[in-house]
């Protein structure tokens, strides 16, 4: 490696350290009460949960889904863009819509919010700008936000996808409480590799 490619890295991973550690300082369970309840209500009628995102948080969306699934509470993919061109049909009214943009002001998501609310859907969006259009047009909104991105040019998003990341797996363990999720149904979701095997003191 080149001595300037060192030294990126090395900026990166402080960048990222301080980023990550003053966002988890933010948070605490009292965030996510309002997320917690609304997908609550919503399975409770028999709504569904599906996540969406534009760029890099689109890829965001896919390993949240895939989380919440095998932790005790079903969960869709919902393609960013896809959305306003007919997927918007896997939705049934009283669904909840989990919305990922870290500016909250990207136009194609908001064409897939605006389809979601029109097609009876309710939206959690987690966004870096609490006052962002994302922000002010969710039913429940949760912070991931950071001071850089980290990096050379600091654009590509890089910290804002630890933070995403993070507070969607903070959701996923009060979700995962609230069904009481036991080791045994999540082995039978999860029924290869090591983590499809029971512990003793789980048996």
């Amino acid at each position: 490696m080149k001595n300037e490619s060192k030294q990126a890295v090395e900026e990166f991973l402080t960048s990222a350290r301080n980023e990550f550690s003053a966002f988890a300082e933010k948070l605490d369970s009292a965030c996510y009460e309002q997320a917690v309840n609304l997908i609550r209500e919503s399975q409770a009628k028999g709504g569904r949960l599906h996540v969406t995102g534009i760029g890099k948080p689109g890829h965001v969306s896919g390993y949240v889904a895939s989380l919440l699934s095998s932790t005790g509470n079903p969960c869709y993919f919902l393609h960013g863009t896809e959305a306003v061109h007919g997927s918007c049909g896997q939705l049934e009214a009283g669904d909840v819509v989990i919305a990922i943009s870290n500016s909250g002001e990207t136009g194609e998501l908001e064409s897939t919010v605006l389809a979601v609310k029109n097609n009876g859907g309710k939206i959690i969006g987690v966004s870096g700008n609490p006052d962002s259009w994302l922000a002010h047009e969710s039913d429940a909104f949760l912070y991931a936000g950071v001071g850089a991105e980290g990096g050379p040019l600091n654009r590509a998003p890089r910290n804002s996808i630890l933070a995403e990341t993070l507070t969607l797996q903070a959701l996923s363990v009060a979700l995962q409480v609230e069904r009481d999720w036991t080791p045994q149904q999540y082995v039978r979701c999860h029924p290869g590799g090591k983590l499809g095997m029971l512990r003793e003191d789980e048996r």
